[in-house]
This record gives C-alpha cells, sequence and structure tokens, in this order.
C-alpha cells in the first residue's frame, strides 16, 4: 500500500483522539474544566470537578476513542484505498498479520497523541490513560487486563490517580513484552507507556513536593 494510506489513518485516528471529551462534557455544564481543580481535561479532573458520573461518562469516552481507532479505522481507511473494495472488514483482514499490525499500531500511537495534545485546544489536551486503555483492549487485551487490574489495586491502596496511572503504564509494556510476538506492537507498548508516564511529569513533581490530590472516593465533586 502507497505511504500516504498510513498518513490517512495516523491523521484519522489524530482526528478522532483529539475530540476533548472532558472539555466539551465541562462545558455544557457551564464550566472551563482548564480552570478548575488540576486544569486537565481527562477523567480523573473530571470526576474531581464535575463528580462520578461525568468523570465516569468522559472515561470511557475517552477509552471509546483509542478502542474504535484501533478496531475500525485501519479496515475503513484500508478497503477505501483498495482498488477492488470488497466490504469493510473482509480485504483488509485477508492481508498479512504483521501488515495489519502497522495499520493498528499506527492508529493506536496517533489516537493517543491526539487526545493528549489536541489541536483544538492549542495542543494541551489530557494525559492519555484511557485512550491508551481502549488502543490496547483492542490490540492486546492481556497486557491491558494487567495494566487495569493494576490501577485499580494501585489506586485502591494509594488513592493517587496519578501514581495509579504510572504504575499501569509501566505494568502494560512489560507484560506485552513477555506475551506478544509482535516486535512492532511490543515496540509500540513501550511507546505508549512511556508517554503516558512523561505526560505525568507535573504529577510526579507534586507528589515529590506532598502537594498531589489524593481522589476522594465518597465526593460528589465540586469545583475548587
Amino acid at each position: 500500500m502507497p505511504l500516504w494510506s498510513y498518513i490517512l489513518t495516523a491523521l484519522a485516528a489524530y482526528l478522532l483522539g483529539s475530540i476533548p471529551t472532558g472539555f466539551l462534557v465541562a462545558k455544557a455544564k457551564g464550566i472551563d474544566i482548564r480552570a478548575a481543580g488540576s486544569g486537565n481535561i481527562g477523567a480523573t479532573n473530571a470526576m474531581r470537578v464535575l463528580g462520578k458520573p461525568a468523570g465516569i461518562f468522559v472515561l470511557l469516552m475517552d477509552a471509546l476513542k483509542g478502542y474504535a481507532a484501533c478496531v475500525f479505522l485501519p479496515p475503513l481507511i484500508y478497503n477505501w484505498l483498495a482498488p477492488h473494495f470488497s466490504g469493510l472488514f473482509r480485504f483488509f483482514h485477508d492481508e498479512p498479520l504483521e501488515l495489519q499490525i502497522k495499520f493498528y499500531v499506527i492508529a493506536g500511537i496517533f489516537v493517543v497523541l491526539g487526545h493528549s495534545f489536541t489541536c483544538w485546544l492549542k495542543f494541551k489536551g489530557g494525559k492519555g490513560v484511557a485512550t491508551s486503555a481502549g488502543v490496547f483492549f483492542a490490540l492486546t487485551p492481556l497486557a491491558a487486563g494487567v495494566a487495569l487490574a493494576t490501577w485499580i489495586i494501585a489506586l485502591a491502596l494509594i488513592r493517587y490517580a496519578s501514581v495509579a496511572s504510572i504504575a499501569a503504564a509501566v505494568a502494560l509494556p512489560v507484560t506485552a513484552w513477555l506475551t506478544q510476538p509482535s516486535l512492532v506492537l511490543r515496540i509500540a507498548t513501550a511507546a505508549i507507556g512511556l508517554l503516558v508516564i512523561v505526560r505525568h511529569r507535573s504529577n510526579i513533581a507534586r507528589l515529590r513536593n506532598g502537594t498531589e490530590q489524593r481522589l476522594d472516593f465518597k465526593s460528589k465533586g465540586s469545583i475548587p
């Protein structure tokens, strides 16, 4: 396939990822989430500022962006460009697995980049945790499941969402490297895990200073 088929996949995934779910949900309630709580547009701050139902909705929508980008965009774009179009999934899924994985990985990386650096908010977005989870539940469910379990256990024990997210970002590539035969996919998990950790550098600084906020499971959410 020509180079521009990869470019189109990357562009479509970036634009899907760039939809600022948390910002839009908060805006619908008359709140600029960038000026409340931690100022982040992701699910954790949405839960802190808008309450649990809104936060969970943002979490699910951000994860869905990652999942949909990997499951639907590659076959849709690949088959649309194919000279003998024969249905949305059939032609793409007849191709060698390694070629499919290249498209999946490109879509996964760029949907996370779109979420983390959305063009609609001056390239300032979320941390990429939920969107990365959606990507890897599509591409490597076992590693994603281990990362999710790590996140839940860490959050329950220490109640720092940032630490739980960083722990999950480490668990994901470690599990993928132990279980995935595809080198491309293993490298992608490591790259996205590193991106998530780098996006938490401000949280790491607050943890070191003792100013990081714990997540209050009993709070109904308020605007600080």
